[in-house]
């Protein structure tokens, strides 16, 4: 069954160095509250250092897979059945789909740390988004994973019908 495996799975996490950026940023509010005293500075420190850290994490959770009939970038979840081709985009068509070839109605799940992409058809007629962009570290493999669960006459498996996340 093509749609039963999960032939992809990504998490789109941070870079290393922003962790360091969160330490950064406890360190500078432990400066702001320096006049207060050391509990006051030692608040300031583990607060600033968590809040960004949970933010960094938080951001660093995004997901691309292609599991059960679905294509599921973040939030967004769409049938392989309303989807066309996939393109690998390399760095330098990644930095143009994403900025002057981008058209407004696309859904994309960006992450400016990841340099390659996937622009992936949409061919459902009644969704007005003409294209999925989707950084990703190995588009290679992602858009070898969406061509693997279509037959081999290009239409992907029917998956039942769900709502799409708005982008």
């Amino acid at each position: 069954m093509p749609g039963a495996t999960q032939p992809y799975d990504e998490r789109l996490t941070v870079p290393r160095s922003w962790w360091l950026m969160a330490i950064g940023a406890g360190v500078g509010l432990a400066l702001v509250f320096f006049p207060f005293g050391l509990p006051a500075m030692l608040g300031g420190l583990v607060a600033g250092a968590a809040a960004s850290m949970i933010g960094i994490s938080s951001y660093g959770s995004a997901r691309v897979r292609v599991v059960s009939g679905y294509l599921v970038a973040g939030k967004a979840r769409i049938p392989l059945s309303a989807l066309g081709g996939a393109v690998v985009l390399d760095e330098a068509e990644a930095v143009a789909w994403r900025s002057y070839k981008a058209d407004p109605r696309a859904f994309m799940l960006l992450r400016s740390y990841v340099r390659t992409a996937v622009r992936v058809e949409v061919t459902d007629p009644a969704d007005p988004t003409p294209y999925l962009y989707l950084s990703t570290r190995s588009p290679k493999r992602l858009a070898a994973a969406l061509g693997a669960v279509r037959p081999a006459g290009g239409a992907a498996p029917a998956a039942p019908a769900e709502p799409k996340a708005a982008g």
